[in-house]
């Protein structure tokens, strides 16, 4: 198991998973159920968001941030039975990294004899919301249909101007700014509807 490097390749496959309708809770049950194909696409629906807390979240270095990686897997693949809700699992995961991050920064200060008062400051859980939204929107980018996907993209990543998506998709300019206005709101849609309330009852972390 290795920690992801193409960003693009990992939303490549997250969208092919979403596309499919499988739910995190439908993965999970799956997952249960001995399907070690499931196991695989828990581990590629979420590599990358646990990858992100990190990195992003944690100020990891790249050998910490792997390793971290790798053992929050080891645990979800152990504990898997241990979660009471399936729905949950996302913040589970997300619980389980932050807190192997925070012993990894504590097991790097001791070694290296610092004090531990020194270390770089953890960030709260509410300051990890920009990860779980920015994961969010992503998924529900990858359930709009593909001629969204690609305006949205285009104006929102790569910033081109209306008469550029104009020309490279063969529509006036006229009618970009209304295709852009519909897509956004097919996102706003789908992503409050994944963005619902967990379950109080997620599992614990060990």
């Amino acid at each position: 198991m290795e920690a992801p490097r193409d960003h693009g390749e990992a939303a490549a496959s997250r969208s092919e998973l979403t596309a499919a309708g499988v739910n995190d809770a439908a993965l999970v049950a799956r997952c249960r159920a001995g399907d070690e194909n499931a196991w695989r696409e828990l581990v590629e629906r979420f590599s990358r968001y646990v990858y992100a807390i990190a990195v992003q979240g944690f100020r990891l270095p790249q050998q910490d941030a792997e390793d971290v990686f790798q053992e929050v897997f080891a645990r979800v693949y152990e504990r898997l039975d241990s979660l009471r809700e399936d729905e949950a699992v996302r913040p589970w995961i997300a619980q389980l990294t932050r807190r192997l991050c925070i012993d990894r920064l504590r097991s790097g200060a001791r070694e290296s004899d610092a004090d531990l008062d020194d270390l770089p400051e953890v960030p709260a859980e509410d300051e990890l919301t920009p990860l779980e939204d920015a994961f969010d929107v992503h998924e529900a980018l990858a359930e709009l249909p593909e001629n969204c996907r690609q305006i949205l993209d285009r104006f929102f990543a790569r910033d081109e101007s209306y008469r550029t998506i104009g020309d490279a998709l063969e529509l006036p300019p006229g009618t970009i700014a209304s295709r852009i206005s519909r897509c956004l709101a097919k996102l706003r849609d789908t992503f409050e509807g994944r963005n619902l309330p967990p379950s109080a009852s997620s599992g614990q972390v060990t």
